[in-house]
């Protein structure tokens, strides 16, 4: 399937993401022109816990909503009767906070008489790099990693995915976090485990790689295991732990699955280029060393600006467009999906 023809007219897309703990709006112009960009952040608030509190968040995504849409509508300098379509993500999330974003983006879309357009949130990571690359077209690669998914897929055009693998258990962001939070580091654990590790040596430990010889499929549960089993034994020996090479050794052993994962499906596939997508692709050390291995592959790649590897609406808007050349529009009885898949 070729790109799908434009209007002639100018197409306006608001964008609505709420599947976690960001407030998210964002006004995008024919898929490529960002208007407005409005995040509500709530990581100072669940920070103090550890982690996302889900009752916490749905309750913050209820006082943020609206604010931050006419936030984007004003910040796009258009009005909301300008818009062509509404698209909002339902799925994979926090089911209380997925109903907060798909129950204003319902109530706006049917005001208006609008089209409302449901949107996979790991969908949306992958068309961020749209954006940051008007070139790009499928099919390429794209290599998601989150807090919550990671994933090798093929996307085959605009609307079509293949899955080539995922994590059989924990997903690579996840395993940052709680290694994170067992090292005393603040919540979210991914940057503060990268910006440790550029102290440490990234041999002092040899971490375990799962699963590297069996297919497209992750495993880091004993990745993880291993860290926090180690943080936990030389406490008790009562010997004094260097967290800067216990970081940059995790994140190296965590690195060089992902790489070389991505590395085999670009050779097997053939194709020549690969997106990152999700929190986790904000990684200075992945960007840079995924990069290498696959110009070594004659394969290029791709990711995004750091703003749009987070949750942001941005992404959601620009998925959102694509379906609306498809004309795939949602129905009113459209629901949360917390467990969406991809592919």
């Amino acid at each position: 399937m070729n790109k799908p023809e434009t209007k002639s007219k100018d197409v306006y897309i608001l964008g609505i993401e709420s599947s976690c703990d960001e407030t998210a709006a964002a006004v995008l112009k024919n898929g490529q022109v960002v208007l407005a960009n409005i995040i509500s952040s709530q990581v100072p608030i669940h920070r103090k816990f550890g982690g996302v509190v889900p009752e916490i968040a749905s309750r913050k995504h209820i006082e943020n909503i609206m604010p931050v849409i006419d936030e984007a509508i004003k910040q796009a300098k258009i009005t909301k009767k300008d818009l062509d379509a509404v698209a909002v993500t339902y799925g994979p999330g926090l089911v209380g906070a997925l109903l907060v974003g798909l129950s204003a983006a319902k109530a706006l879309a049917f005001a208006l008489d609008k089209p409302l357009i449901g949107v996979n949130h790991l969908e949306g990571h992958v068309f961020a790099n749209f954006l940051v690359d008007p070139t790009l077209k499928p099919p390429f690669l794209a290599l998601v990693v989150s807090g919550g998914h990671t994933a090798l897929l093929i996307v085959k055009d605009y609307a079509t995915f293949e899955l080539l693998g995922q994590t059989r258990d924990d997903a690579a962001g996840e395993a940052f976090d709680k290694i994170a939070r067992v090292m005393g580091l603040q919540y979210p654990g991914g940057p503060e485990i990268e910006a440790l590790a550029e102290h440490g040596n990234p041999a002092a430990m040899d971490f375990p790689r799962a699963m590297l010889s069996n297919g497209y499929d992750f495993s880091f549960s004993g990745l993880k295991s291993a860290v926090i089993n180690y943080l936990h034994n030389e406490k008790q020996a009562g010997r004094e732990i260097n967290k800067a090479d216990v970081a940059a050794s995790f994140q190296e052993a965590a690195i060089d699955v992902l790489v070389k994962k991505s590395v085999h499906a670009l050779v097997q596939t053939g194709l020549k280029k690969i997106v990152l997508a999700g929190g986790v692709s904000a990684n200075l050390v992945l960007q840079k060393e995924l990069a290498a291995a696959a110009q070594k592959v004659g394969a290029e790649l791709v990711h995004p600006e750091p703003l749009l590897c987070t949750d942001n609406a941005v992404m959601i808007a620009c998925r959102g467009y694509y379906q609306f050349l498809e004309q795939d529009f949602a129905k009113w009885d459209l629901n949360a999906v917390p467990n969406l898949k991809l592919g």
